[in-house]
C-alpha cells in the first residue's frame, strides 16, 4: 500500500472513527463510584473488548488491577522476525466538572465549529480511535507484532497499572512503546513529548488554639491559624512568583521548542491585564523547572465564617518537578521550606501523598527515527517538535525500569485546544486523522528499519 492510499484509507475511516468515539464518550467511565457508576467502566471495557478482537487481536482479556480498575490487554502477532510494538491508552475519564459549565452534553459527542466535544474526546478516547483507525488502515498487513495495554485509572492515579505490568511483563514487553497520552505542541504542528515533570504532593497541616476564640475579645494576641498558613505558602514564590523552595534549583532550561508567550497566554486562557508568572522563557517555567501550587485549602468560607480566630487550617500542596530532580528529595525540601517558614511557633504536621518521577522519553533508535520519519510523513511537513509537558505519567518510568532497552515515545490528539480536564472538552478531527496516518506509517517503517 502506497502513502496516499494509506492516507485515502485513513479518511475513508473517519466516519467510523467518529462514530466509535461518540459510542466511547457516551460511556461515563470515571474510575470513582462517588461520581460514576462502576458498570459505566465495565460497559467500556466490554466494548474496547469486542472492538479490538474485532481486530484480530488474541487473547484479548480484563485483567483486574490492585486498585480494582482493569487493564485490557491482547495482541495481534506478525512476522516472526518483527520487532514488537505496544500501543498504551487509557480507558477512564475526569469527571465532568460540573455539567452546567458545558455548552453540549458531556455524554454526547457533538460537533461544533470543527471540533467535536465531550469527555474523553481526547483524552483518551480520542487516542483509542486513533489505534483502531491505524490498525484498520494496514488492513490486516500489520508488518510487526502489536500488543496493547488499556488503563483503567490512569485519571485517579491510584496506581493499577504501575503495580500489573511489573508483575505482568511478558503481556506488555515490547521492543518500542507507544504511550499515545499526549498531543501536538498545536494543531497541525507534528510533535514528539520528550519528557514529563514529576510530582511530590504533601497536605500541610498548622494548628494554634484549642477552639475558635471571638475575634474582638482575642484577636490580636490569639495566633490565627490560617494567617500563618497563608505566610508558609507565601514564601514557596517570590515575587515575580517563580517558586523559591529552598534547595531546589529553579534556573534550568529548555532545550527544545519555544512557547511563545502569546500563544501560552491563549492556551491557558490567562484573562487581559494579567501577568504571567516566573522569569526567564515560557518553556523553561512549564517544563524544565520546579513549580508549586496550592491545590485547595481547608479553612472557613466566606458564607457561614464567623467573628472568630480560626484555630486550624490546611492546605493540599503539589510540586512539579522537572527532570535532572528526585521526587522523594524535592518532596524532603518542600516539608523543611514551609516547616522553616511557619511563625509564631506554630504546630505544624505533613502528610505525604503521591511521588511521581519526572521522565525522558528516547530520542534516538530505530524506533524513534521512524516515528520522525512517519509523523512529517503524516503532516506533510519537514518539522517535527521536540517539546515538553508539564503534567506526570508515572507509568512511564514503570515502563523504563522493566523494559530498559525499549525506546518509549509520547504522541497523541490532546493539542491545547482540547481543553482536557476542564468543561468543553473536544478533539479537532483532523488531528485523529494525521495521528492515525502517523501512527500506521510507524508501524511500516519501524517494521523495514528494525530488519535493516
Amino acid at each position: 500500500m502506497t502513502d496516499d492510499a494509506l492516507r485515502e484509507r485513513v479518511q475513508g475511516l473517519m466516519p467510523q472513527a467518529q462514530s466509535e468515539l461518540a459510542e466511547m464518550v457516551s460511556f461515563q467511565s470515571v474510575h470513582n463510584p462517588e461520581v460514576s457508576p462502576p458498570e459505566e467502566c465495565d460497559k467500556m471495557v466490554d466494548w474496547l473488548l469486542e472492538a479490538f478482537t474485532s481486530l484480530g487481536f488474541d487473547d484479548v482479556a480484563a485483567n483486574e488491577t490492585s486498585d480494582g480498575s482493569k487493564a485490557v490487554t491482547g495482541h495481534l502477532d506478525g512476522p516472526d522476525d518483527a520487532p514488537t510494538v505496544l500501543l498504551y491508552f487509557h480507558h477512564d475519564v475526569q469527571p465532568p466538572l460540573g455539567e452546567d459549565e458545558w455548552d453540549s452534553p458531556v455524554w454526547a459527542l457533538t460537533e461544533r465549529n470543527g471540533r467535536w466535544y465531550g469527555r474523553g474526546a481526547a483524552d483518551c478516547k480520542g487516542n483509542i480511535a486513533v489505534h483502531l483507525a491505524a490498525l484498520r488502515a494496514l488492513d490486516g498487513d500489520i508488518p510487526v507484532n502489536v500488543k496493547i495495554i488499556g488503563e483503567g485509572s490512569e485519571e485517579q492515579g491510584t496506581g493499577g497499572i504501575e503495580d500489573f505490568v511489573p508483575r505482568n511483563p511478558d503481556l506488555v514487553r515490547a521492543d518500542a512503546i507507544l504511550v499515545v497520552d499526549t498531543g501536538n505542541f498545536a494543531v497541525g504542528r507534528p510533535s514528539l513529548t520528550k519528557s514529563l515533570r514529576g510530582i511530590a504532593n504533601v497536605v500541610v497541616s498548622v494548628e494554634t488554639l484549642g477552639s475558635a476564640m471571638h475575634s474582638g475579645m482575642f484577636g490580636g494576641a490569639a495566633p490565627d491559624a490560617l494567617a500563618a498558613l497563608i505566610v508558609m505558602l507565601a514564601s514557596m514564590r517570590d515575587a515575580k512568583g517563580n517558586t523559591t523552595i529552598d534547595g531546589l534549583d529553579a534556573s534550568t532550561t529548555f532545550d527544545g521548542v519555544d512557547y511563545p508567550a502569546e500563544v501560552f497566554r491563549t492556551d491557558a486562557t490567562v484573562l487581559d491585564g494579567v501577568d504571567l508568572i516566573g522569569s526567564g522563557g515560557v518553556a523553561d517555567r512549564v517544563w524544565a523547572r520546579p513549580a508549586v501550587t496550592v491545590l485547595g485549602m481547608d479553612c472557613p468560607p466566606v458564607v457561614g465564617s464567623s467573628s472568630a480566630v480560626v484555630p486550624r487550617a490546611r492546605a493540599r500542596v503539589s510540586l512539579r518537578v522537572p527532570p535532572g530532580m528526585d521526587s522523594k528529595v524535592a518532596q524532603d525540601l518542600l516539608i523543611d521550606h514551609l516547616s522553616a517558614a511557619a511563625p509564631w511557633n506554630v504546630k505544624v504536621s505533613f502528610e505525604r501523598e503521591s511521588i511521581g518521577s519526572p521522565f525522558v522519553g528516547s530520542t534516538e533508535g530505530p524506533a524513534y527515527d521512524s516515528m520522525i520519519a512517519a509523523m512529517k510523513g503524516a503532516y506533510r511537513t519537514d518539522d517535527v517538535l521536540l517539546m515538553g509537558q508539564g503534567g506526570s505519567i508515572p507509568l512511564c518510568n514503570v515502563f523504563a525500569d522493566t523494559f530498559p532497552e525499549a525506546e518509549i515515545m509520547l504522541l497523541g490528539v490532546e493539542e491545547p485546544q482540547c481543553l482536557i480536564h476542564a468543561p468543553n472538552e473536544s478533539v479537532d478531527p483532523s488531528e485523529i486523522e494525521n495521528m492515525a496516518i502517523a501512527e500506521a506509517s510507524f508501524l511500516r517503517e519501524y517494521a523495514s528499519r528494525a530488519r535493516r
